[in-house]
Order: C-alpha cells, then sequence, then structure tokens
C-alpha cells in the first residue's frame, strides 16, 4: 500500500510519519502530484497560518490536486481548515472541499485551545474502537462549527467539529499522531479501514 504525506513546507510531516511508522506502516513525503494522485492513502497535515499555507499550495500546483483527489485522505489540523471554503485567519480563501467557513474563537478561555479535550458523538469508521468522549490533543486558535459533515464535536465554550467527513475527505481538528491510543486507532483506521 503507498501512502503518502503531503509535504507543502506548513506540516507536522515527520511527526505524522514517525507515527505511521511506529503502527508499521511506511509513508512517503511529497509534494509531487504525480506521486500524490497515485497513492492509496493520501495524509494532508498542517500546522501554522493559512494564508500563507494556502500560498505554498497554490505555490505547488496542489489547489488543483487535493480536491479532485479519489483515493481516502486525511486531513489534520490547518489541514483540515485548509479543506474548507474560507478562513477568518488573513481572511483566506481555502480549498473548498467542506463548504463551511473556519472561525476565530471568541470565547472567555484561553486561546490557542492548547491541550486534550473529548470528543463525542462519533460517527463514520474512521472513529471505530475510539470510546465516546475519548481525549485527544489540539492546539488551534481557529475552529469549524459543528456541522453536517461533523463526524466528532468537541466542546471549549461552544461546539464545535473535532472531525469532519464528506466523500473519500476526512479530516480531524486534533492531532492523532499526539493522541495516544485514541490517535493510533484512528490513523490505524484510515490506513485498514476507510
Amino acid at each position: 500500500m503507498k501512502i503518502v504525506i503531503i509535504d507543502y513546507g506548513a506540516g507536522n510531516v515527520k511527526s505524522v510519519q514517525f507515527a505511521l511508522e511506529r503502527l508499521g506502516f511506511n509513508a512517503s513525503c511529497s509534494n509531487d502530484e504525480q506521486e500524490i494522485v497515485e497513492a492509496d492513502k493520501v495524509i494532508f497535515p498542517g500546522v501554522g497560518e493559512a494564508q500563507s499555507a494556502m500560498a505554498e499550495i497554490r505555490k505547488f500546483g496542489l489547489d488543483k490536486v487535493i480536491p479532485n483527489l479519489k483515493q481516502p485522505v486525511l486531513g489534520i489540523c490547518l489541514g483540515m481548515q485548509l479543506m474548507c471554503r474560507y478562513s477568518e485567519e488573513n481572511d483566506t480563501d481555502c480549498l473548498g472541499i467542506f463548504p463551511v467557513d473556519v472561525l476565530k474563537f471568541k470565547v472567555d478561555f484561553k486561546i490557542p485551545h492548547i491541550g486534550w479535550n473529548q470528543i463525542y458523538g462519533l460517527k463514520s469508521h474512521l472513529l471505530d474502537k475510539v470510546a465516546e468522549n475519548s481525549y485527544v490533543y489540539y492546539v488551534h486558535s481557529y475552529y469549524v462549527p459543528d456541522n453536517e459533515f461533523s463526524i466528532a464535536s468537541t466542546d471549549y465554550g461552544l461546539l464545535y467539529s473535532g472531525a469532519i467527513r464528506k466523500d473519500n475527505f476526512y479530516a480531524c481538528q486534533f492531532h492523532p499522531e499526539k493522541s495516544g491510543d485514541a490517535g493510533e486507532q484512528i490513523l490505524r483506521n484510515f490506513i485498514n479501514a476507510i
């Protein structure tokens, strides 16, 4: 099985790659269109700021590639946000895979939201064998509101999407590669069960 982690200069590619290796899966990191299109599974991580990340994606021509992928794709953190239509972070047009907008947290809690929080309302094979109310690890200042594509929800002063799914596109706001047993199960499910 060919697993490709999209490397566009704004992703936590090595931590995802190492997490997969710990589970016995080999993955390559690439921004090459051919390699990405030919992969069996694609992981689209992201760390940083939406506008500069989208600029890198466009520089490599990946804004035309990613939305048209037919195999299972897993977005992680900023990767999830970039799969949406628009982000309030620096007024950024994103990839438009999910027809929802990414909003800035306006809550009385500490921002960015850093640390462990629970996911619940779990649906989708991506979350098979993950217990309701499992703790996962978050680092973010922007969020995707709970919506029709939500397959897991989290509460941080408001309800928002911990994970979303549309067709062959899956995404987690949290970092499965840093989320202990629950995160390992999610990565395993993505590779084996999706």
